[in-house]
Formats: C-alpha cells, structure tokens, sequence
C-alpha cells in the first residue's frame, strides 16, 4: 500500500518564519529604540535568531516550557532580569509586528489543492497548538488539515519517534503509509526516516550539505516537486532539482 497521507511541518515549510521573523523583529527593534546597541541591524537580527534557536532547543529537549522559552529569549536578548509579566509584554509587543508579515510560500497553496483529492494531511510540529492551530487559521489553510499536533501538547518533540508515531495514530495509519515534510535535515528529515515515514526534506535554499547515505530523507527544492515523488494521480509537480 502506498503513500496515503502528508503530515507538514509548520515553520519554514509551508509558513516563511524566518522572513516574518526577521522582518518583525526589525520593526520591533526600531520600535524599542534598541538598534543603537548594534553595528547593523542584520547584526542585531542574528543574534535574536542564535537566542532564539538556543532556547528553541532547550524547550525540544524538555528543559523549558514553551512560555518560559519565550520569556528567557528576551532576558537573554536584552540581558536583562525581567519579571515573567516583563519578559511578556516585551515578547507581545514583538509579536505584533511579526504577524504582520505572516505568508505562505508560494508554492504551498498548488501543492495542497493537487494532493487534496490524493491525499489525507495533518500538521506536526515542535511548537504549540495555541500558536499553530491560530496561524493556519490566519493563513487561511487550517482545514487542509484533519489533525494539528504540537509537541507542547504532545509531551514529546521531533525528532523523537514518538512524536512522528502520535501523527500517524492520529490518522489511524502506519508510519509506512505516511509521508512527513519538513525544512530541517535531522530535526524533520532523519527524524521522520528514523521513525519509518517517508521522509521529505524541503531544502529551499540548499543551506545544508548532504551525504551519500542511503536511508537520507528525500530532498526537494520546491514542494512543486512532492506530487511527482508521491506518485500522486496528477500533473503537478517537477523533477528534482538535486538529482
């Protein structure tokens, strides 16, 4: 039996985070009038992602919960001690100027409606449900998906098996029967091939290097790509650009 669902990472899949990020984050800055601590604003928008990924990764490994990670990324940033309620209102008023710049990839939209009569499909990723479950709401594609799971909710991260077998309970399907794409090489890609999903790593920028293992993920450059490698009944689609 074949491929009959696609479960989706979130960010950097099929919502551009790190541009909505980045773009938030420089118009907060100016807002905050803490770009004078920076020689350039592109230095100032790395080090909130380097804070950010470290704190991401000590929620993924259960140090944190999702609202403390959240809150330790301004202490950090700021090198500051701030009150919980602080480090809040800090990360609320961010949060404004992100979801201003909130968008889908351009590719996410064809790719849904020609797997829809194909496929079945669900989300998973390592955030929360509050965050994901409003996004694709905002995004306007929350009903391409019959289930929406989060590792806040869950208990467990990517790339933890059991977070790729909890989607596949969810659909009622063998991890066999499910393919999974997402934009990281381990975290999403090995992550899911370790689990014995059809891993499908979208590399849209070809930021990573890859080897010649055989049991890698499936890399792809555009989700245009996706039908063709699930051998989906349609016209949709393009060979790989990475052979």
């Amino acid at each position: 039996m074949g491929i009959r669902a696609v479960v989706w990472d979130v960010d950097d899949t099929i919502f551009d985070y790190t541009t909505a990020d980045r773009a938030g984050m420089r118009e907060h800055l100016r807002a905050e009038g803490l770009l004078d601590g920076y020689d350039t604003v592109e230095q100032a928008l790395d080090r909130w992602r380097q804070v950010t990924d470290a704190q991401w990764a000590r929620f993924a490994a259960g140090q944190a919960t999702f609202e403390g990670q959240r809150r330790d990324r301004v202490r950090v940033f700021l090198g500051a001690e701030l009150t919980d309620a602080e480090a809040d209102r800090w990360f609320r008023r961010y949060i404004g100027h992100y979801e201003a710049a909130w968008a889908l990839f351009p590719d996410v939209l064809p790719v849904l409606d020609a797997l829809a009569a194909s496929h079945r499909h669900a989300v998973l990723s390592n955030s929360s449900l509050t965050v994901q479950d409003r996004k694709l709401r905002v995004l306007g594609v929350h009903d391409r998906f019959e289930a929406i799971l989060c590792a806040a909710e869950l208990g467990v991260s990517k790339p933890e098996a059991g977070a790729f077998h909890a989607a596949c309970a969810a659909l009622g399907l063998a991890p066999h029967q499910v393919a999974y794409v997402g934009d990281h090489p381990e975290i999403d890609g090995r992550g899911a091939a370790d689990a014995g999903l059809l891993s499908v790593w979208i590399d849209r920028d070809g930021a990573y290097t890859s080897d010649d293992d055989p049991g890698r993920p499936h890399r792809i450059a555009s989700l245009a790509e996706l039908p063709a490698l699930l051998g989906a009944d349609t016209r949709f689609g393009a060979p790989s650009t990475f052979g």
